[in-house]
């Protein structure tokens, strides 16, 4: 897969190659980033793409034409169309489906927007979507561009050490991850649930559902709401909420 990125500051984003999973994924070619800087397809001497809003206000505005020209160039590159994608807040919530729905693509465009924002003709002719990684505003688009790419690439064959990992991973089911326990046995005060110690890996599995269902149904009721849950999952559930789990310390809690 690759993934293009127009952005300001392009060695911000080119960090990505020395760390984590998409780091890895990059070394190894699992993964191809490319960064395009349009101040380089500027009119002026001085590189600058930005302007005063037309209508006053507050801020400068990213201009059209740079951007444009910049993306003209990533799709010579590329040789092929892929959609170009622009961080928003408001664009449609980004979440586990699209990014898995982006890794089952052949790869993407990223707009990273600066200032009060870009010119909305350049988002009409030439966006295809806009995402938005939470409620909230940030200075400019790099940081959910390297949000969105984070988390298509660890989806992304041979990239995590163990694709179970993203398997198991929130929202991939439509419920959160189940608590997760390490080496010491004893922290804080508090003990590995002794399912885990089991060796029993039936009841483990059934734990962890049940652990799932459960903390989908404290945090983020929302979830499981859209979802359509089996007679069996229905039953964990209810013996969750009725304090009837698998183990009877269900968070760790400590014994003495």
């Amino acid at each position: 897969m690759r993934i293009d990125v127009v952005t300001l500051f392009p060695e911000w984003v080119g960090q990505l190659e020395q760390f984590g999973v998409v780091g890895r994924g990059l070394r190894e070619s699992r993964l191809e980033l490319a960064c395009w800087n349009p101040r380089d397809d500027a009119d002026n001497a001085s590189g600058r793409v930005d302007d005063r809003p037309y209508g006053g206000g507050p801020g400068m505005v990213m201009q059209g034409p740079p951007l444009a020209a910049t993306l003209e160039r990533v799709k010579a590159a590329r040789g092929h169309g892929v959609p170009v994608i622009m961080p928003s807040p408001q664009g449609q919530p980004f979440d586990q489906r699209q990014a898995q729905a982006l890794a089952e693509g052949e790869g993407f465009v990223l707009v990273c927007g600066r200032y009060e924002g870009i010119d909305q003709r350049f988002v009409d002719a030439y966006v295809d979507k806009e995402l938005s990684v939470g409620d909230v505003v940030l200075s400019g688009g790099e940081l959910p561009a390297m949000m969105i790419i984070d988390a298509v690439a660890r989806l992304l064959s041979g990239v995590l050490g163990d694709s179970r990992s993203a398997a198991q991973d929130s929202f991939v089911n439509g419920l959160l991850d189940h608590p997760h326990y390490t080496r010491p046995p004893r922290f804080a005060g508090r003990d590995v649930p002794d399912v885990l110690l089991s060796g029993d890996h039936a009841r483990i599995e059934r734990w962890r559902a049940q652990q799932a269902l459960g903390a989908t149904w404290r945090r983020r009721p929302d979830l499981l709401a859209r979802c359509e849950l089996d007679a069996a999952q229905k039953a964990l559930l209810d013996g969750y909420i009725a304090g009837e789990t698998d183990e009877s310390d269900t968070h760790g809690g400590s014994r003495e």
